[in-house]
């Protein structure tokens, strides 16, 4: 085999044994240099070499792989150590040997080495494997202590194998993890099936924590039995890195964006960033952003101006944060988190770094917290959704010993997109709730409105959820006759949508209230009018049923001569009444159909209220908020309007304590009024006969009641709009004619008849006899107009009263 060795050529470069006419080359070696000083002719066989070519060289450069640690280490303590190894032959390919070293001293004292290689033994073969295996193997005997261990677990553990053989694991390395394997070897040596675990530790002079996944395998004889058990170390630490990269991002996707909230959001950021891989981490958006405006470009010159939303740390209070939550963050042109948020993209940096350097020269308080606190890793990573810029997070290291690196850069980029898309949603909703909730209040009452008649207060409360504001609204309507109107609604949606339809809505109901029509023929025209604007209330049709209804409301007036209310409802929750005893009900009301569906007629009930009645009206956001039961809320109102309470506003306050979560899901519009009565001395009524000289009666009988009431000076003025009046009833309609005056805030003046045409002012020409009362009226009166009844119309005219 030696003399086919010399005849190959160079490079053959494959392993193979030595020749079998060859057992024994023997080389020696001087000095701890290991420099070659003695060449036999067996050696010049095995390996090609002539004497005059290695003789002086080091004899390390004789291997084709380097000797195992644990042959490094007997030659440095010089004792003798022998094993398998691979040597390069003089043509290039390799050979696999026995070698043995044996240290010999010379007649001067110097250190001398032979070197001896023989063809190896076939199992030494395996055992050079496992010598050279990278993966940290040991086996243990029946007690599960250490019998043998490759150069990977000599390495692992810091110790020789020599120093560790007979042990437990749990006696040469300490620490909780390493007793839970002695078990686990214990309970395979038992059972006899493997078994495998996972754990962290720190490897033998690094400081950095590593992965390892354990396998523990029973070792059996040739009869089978148990004889010990080998346990395998695989370093996993990339794996396991991968792993929790991905399980961040998982909980980052989840965690991150659980509200509207724009300031919570960021703080989730915060939190989930400090709990796996940064010890402190802020954040900070733009000023622009959190006034709610559309942030513009980062400008390029002069100092940009960050709000810090949120921030957090492994230290209690965040003490290391140079800027607190709220405060405004300066920070200068040159520094390099403007510069990551004009290039978009996340930067490494050490505390060396020049441009950190200059930043903590412009800042001696952020210098001053990197130098008490240990800072020395940061990463600055900007916020960026939908092409535009919101901010940057900052992400520190002072307790963790590793820097980052460029996969705690991408895992921080990828966790900062997913909050930044959250935070520009939740940008995007707080404006638009901003701008709903503007526009829904300045359509609600600016203040309770107090007349004769009636006693109000009311709540609104907008709903905190991610629907945003609804379409929840009410309001309070004189009319004529000292009645006053109540109205509640509801329409279908969120948003400045749902905003801008109520807006539409109360506008119309307003409008037709001015025209004094009746509660179920307003609902009427509500709902013709729902019908043709219907995508602007939501409605819409599927499969012949209505998908959404468009709206609801209910419309109540109140008179307090009568003392009766009169109500009508769309598709709206009931009106609840509490009489003067404390006794709270809902009287029977026809409840109608939501805004929207057309084509069926509205009805009306008339309910005789006592002096002192307090009326409730309200949206389905009060009573569905208690579990989504209606039935359920109903009860607690009935319950919450009869607690005692010296004002209105306590009963609402009573209200919404007693229906109302922190949280409610919805809108809530709540209106209550305390009904009053006019008294027979303030109301005067008159029926007059359909002839022309009775104008001249009703002239006198209202100057005396005017002198009765103590109003001479408003008697001649009341006097014409009477004769006026009564005039054209008599003229353009048929008897009986009633006159009736109401002493309240104002002078009212009502004069009825059985004609439904309703006059109107027209420009009366030079010669015509006629076309001047009305003008007449109009121009003597504060207002004036023109309501139907049920057996014809009324025509009245008021005047304000010093």
């Amino acid at each position: 085999m030696g003399e086919e060795a010399g005849r190959r050529g160079p490079g053959a470069g494959q392993e193979r044994r030595g020749p079998a006419a060859v057992p024994v080359a023997t080389a020696l070696a001087g000095g701890d240099g290991g420099l070659l000083t003695a060449w036999g002719d067996e050696a010049r066989t095995l390996l090609g070499y002539e004497a005059a070519e290695v003789l002086g060289r080091p004899a390390a450069a004789l291997l084709a792989a380097p000797l195992p640690g644990l042959a490094l280490r007997r030659v440095s303590a010089r004792t003798a150590w022998s094993g398998p190894a691979a040597l390069r032959h003089r043509d290039g390919h390799t050979l696999v040997v026995r070698l043995a070293l044996q240290p010999l001293t010379a007649a001067d004292g110097t250190l001398q080495w032979t070197l001896t290689a023989e063809p190896p033994d076939p199992a030494d073969l395996e055992v050079w494997s496992l010598a050279q295996l990278p993966i940290a193997v040991a086996v243990y005997d029946e007690d599960v202590r250490l019998s043998g261990a490759n150069a990977a677990m000599e390495h692992m553990v810091g110790k020789p194998l020599p120093a560790l053989r007979g042990q437990r694991l749990g006696e040469f390395v300490d620490g909780g993890a390493f007793e839970e394997l002695d078990h686990l070897q214990e309970q395979v040596m038992r059972t006899g099936q493997p078994a495998c675990m996972e754990r962290l530790g720190i490897p033998y002079g690094e400081t950095g924590e590593h992965a390892y996944s354990i396998s523990v395998h029973p070792v059996r004889d040739e009869t089978g039995a148990v004889r010990g058990v080998s346990t395998v170390v695989c370093d996993t630490t990339d794996q396991y890195l991968s792993r929790r990269r991905l399980d961040i991002v998982n909980e980052a996707s989840t965690r991150i964006g659980t509200t509207l909230d724009v300031t919570r959001t960021a703080q989730e950021l915060a939190d989930i960033a400090v709990r796996r891989f940064a010890d402190m981490v802020s954040v900070d958006l733009l000023d622009s952003v959190m006034r709610g405006e559309e942030p513009g470009q980062v400008p390029r010159r002069g100092d940009v101006v960050f709000r810090r939303v949120a921030q957090q740390s492994v230290l209690p209070g965040c003490p290391e944060s140079a800027v607190a939550v709220g405060d405004p963050d300066i920070v200068p042109d040159h520094s390099p988190a403007v510069r990551a948020m004009l290039t978009g993209k996340g930067t490494l940096h050490s505390m060396e770094d020049d441009d950190l350097r200059r930043w903590r020269a412009y800042d001696p308080v952020r210098a001053r917290a990197a130098v008490e606190y240990g800072i020395h890793s940061i990463m600055i990573v900007p916020l960026s959704a939908r092409g535009t810029t919101l901010g940057l997070a900052l992400f520190l290291r002072h307790r963790t010993a590793d820097p980052f690196d460029a996969d705690d850069l991408l895992l921080a980029e990828e966790i900062a997109a997913r909050a930044a898309v959250c935070v520009d949603n939740a940008r995007r909703y707080s404006r638009e709730r901003a701008t709903a909730l503007t526009l829904q209040r300045t359509m609600l009452p600016l203040r309770s409105l107090r007349t004769s008649a009636l006693e109000v207060a009311t709540r609104y409360l907008p709903a905190n959820s991610r629907a945003g504001v609804c379409g929840d609204w009410f309001d309070v309507i004189p009319l004529s006759g000292a009645r006053v109107a109540l109205v509640v609604g509801d329409v279908v949606g969120h948003g400045v949508g749902a905003s801008a339809a109520m807006g539409r809505l109360r506008t119309a109901v307003r409008t037709l209230a001015d025209v004094d029509l009746a509660p179920d023929e307003l609902l009427t025209q509500l709902d013709d009018l729902v019908v043709r604007c219907d995508p602007e209330f939501g409605t819409g049709v599927v499969g012949g049923s209505a998908a959404e209804v468009g709206a609801t409301c209910l419309y109540a007036v109140y008179d307090p001569v009568a003392h009766r209310c009169t109500v009508a409802r769309a598709g709206h929750p009931p009106l609840a009444v509490v009489l003067p005893g404390g006794r709270a009900e809902f009287p029977e009301q026809p409840v109608g159909l939501p805004l929207g569906l057309g084509g069926l007629p509205f009805e009306t009930v008339e309910l005789d209220l006592p002096e002192g009645s307090v009326l409730a009206l309200y949206t389905d956001g009060l009573i569905g908020s208690v579990r989504g039961d209606i039935d359920t809320g109903l009860v607690l109102l009935r319950r919450a309007l009869t607690r005692p309470a010296r004002t209105l506003e306590e009963t609402c306050d009573n209200v919404l304590y007693g229906l109302l979560p922190e949280r409610p899901r919805d809108d809530v519009a709540l209106l209550t009024a305390r009904t009053r009565a006019l008294n027979a001395s303030q109301v005067a009524t008159w029926y007059l006969s359909a002839d022309p000289s009775g104008v001249a009666a009703a002239r006198r009988t209202v100057a005396d009641q005017m002198g009765r009431w103590g109003l001479d000076e408003a008697a001649f003025t009341t006097e014409l709009v009477v004769s006026e009046l009564v005039t054209n009833a008599i003229r353009y309609a048929a008897g009986p004619i009633q006159l009736r005056l109401i002493r309240d805030a104002a002078l009212i003046c009502e004069v009825s008849d059985t004609s439904s045409t309703a006059p109107h002012l027209r420009r009366a020409r030079t010669f015509d006899e006629g076309g001047r009362g009305l003008l007449l009226v109009a121009r003597l009166t504060d207002r004036w107009g023109t309501r139907q009844t049920p057996a014809g119309k009324t025509i009245w005219a008021e005047q304000a009263l010093a």
